[in-house]
């Protein structure tokens, strides 16, 4: 694992956590014909937009190979459902638009699990779970003991981002990074140039298992945004669903699911956190 992987913040927790996920269907939706599992089944092939960008859901390896977590399940998922997976890269938007357009069949990118999105496509089962958390100085917690001492303090993070929405929201003064690495990030929480690290718990972990001379911790008991993510299709795409669906309980049933998640994120995210969470911040979800 390189150590200069970046700390991907376009990460977006969810809020509102949906179990089932695709209940709400609009009158437009109802009057479409769901023909997609027919191309599918007929091309024998799985269209999968993704980042490549996104460590470790969905990135490239030393090798130069797409890899990830999300990218290593959908692959077994296609597998077992004897479909070959070809896969488009864009960044969020534009996984989106091919999703709406029918240029891609499903989304493969740590996609966070919603109420807004529910309304708007179809979500299969989670995949992974997890909730945010914060990187402070060892030193002095970056003198946070609680989210109310969130104002003022700067808090690092990539622009537009929800975890920079949340901080925002708090108080904190925002200092916004492009494509900047885990060393940057974390040695300016350590030198006083920012204060904290608003990001999901298990990409902290490894950050900072990454780097252990930076003196910098995730504040203990301070977790917030229960969160879980899978797979994005078009809302008409219920066959579909109902197949991943069916194939991800399989997995998780054999220990396929879990074996996974432990190679990427040396913990089994597969199933709800016990730990405590302690907050939930309402910001718009895209």
């Amino acid at each position: 694992m390189k150590k200069s992987f970046v700390i991907s913040l376009s990460i977006l927790c969810s809020l509102l956590i949906f179990a089932g996920c695709s209940s709400s269907t609009s009158s437009s939706d109802t009057a479409t014909t769901d023909t997609n599992w027919e191309k599918i089944e007929k091309n024998k092939t799985l269209t999968v937009a993704t980042s490549g960008t996104l460590y470790p859901a969905s990135y490239y390896n030393d090798d130069n190979q797409l890899v990830g977590y999300d990218i290593d399940v959908i692959k077994e998922v296609a597998k077992r459902l004897d479909l070959k997976v070809k896969t488009v890269e864009y960044n969020v938007d534009g996984q989106l638009a091919a999703v709406q357009n029918g240029s891609a069949d499903l989304i493969a990118n740590d996609m966070s699990i919603n109420e807004t999105r529910a309304k708007k496509y179809t979500l299969s089962s989670p995949i992974k779970w997890s909730f945010g958390s914060m990187i402070v100085r060892k030193s002095d917690n970056s003198g946070i003991t609680s989210f109310d001492d969130l104002k003022g303090k700067k808090a690092a993070g990539e622009a537009t981002t929800n975890y920079m929405k949340i901080a925002e929201s708090m108080g904190a003064t925002l200092v916004s990074y492009d494509n900047a690495t885990n060393e940057q990030y974390l040695t300016d929480v350590a030198n006083g140039r920012t204060d904290v690290i608003l990001n999901d718990y298990y990409l902290q972990k490894m950050a900072t298992a990454a780097l252990p001379d930076v003196p910098v911790k995730i504040l203990p008991d301070m977790y917030f945004n229960l969160s879980s993510s899978g797979f994005l299709m078009k809302k008409i795409s219920t066959t579909l669903e109902k197949k991943i669906n069916q194939t991800i309980a399989d997995m998780e049933k054999d220990g396929t699911l879990q074996k996974i998640s432990e190679t990427y994120y040396y913990a089994d995210v597969t199933q709800k956190p016990t730990e405590k969470i302690e907050k939930t911040f309402d910001v718009d979800q895209q």
